[in-house]
């Protein structure tokens, strides 16, 4: 009981700052997801950072790469939010997929802030080895 009222008052002392990304990161990465539901690789590339968008160039090849390299990412059949993590001035969310074959994949992808809000830097796929780590 008091690991319960000493976790509800440490959430509620929290900056303000803090819990606003740990809504901000996990909405931008889920309003990406479903861009590419959609097939909206324009409003996908949107949340990229411009380290991403430099690399990719287009967001028609930025879509090709998440079709080919992150079928998961590309059509989940289900998105949950794992801990978010603190990586100097990045932010590293841990996200959890299953894909429509029932599969698990853990991602990380790396968030960093920018003029236009978190921005998506980086995916990483997480080895099993590695979750929980």
């Amino acid at each position: 009981m008091r690991f319960v009222i000493a976790l509800l008052l440490a959430v509620s002392l929290a900056p303000a700052g803090l819990r606003a990304q740990e809504t901000e990161i996990p909405n931008v990465i889920r309003d990406q997801i479903s861009a590419f539901q959609a097939d909206d690789f324009g409003a996908a590339f949107d949340y990229a950072s411009p380290t991403i968008k430099r690399l990719f160039g287009t967001a028609e090849r930025f879509g090709q790469m998440v079709q080919n390299g992150y079928p998961m990412v590309y059509r989940p059949a289900d998105v949950q939010m794992l801990e978010l993590r603190d990586m100097g001035a990045a932010r590293v969310q841990r996200v959890m997929i299953r894909d429509d074959g029932g599969r698990l994949h853990f991602l990380d992808y790396q968030m960093v802030p920018s003029e236009d809000g978190w921005q998506i830097n980086g995916v990483q796929i997480v080895r099993a080895a590695q979750v929980g780590a």
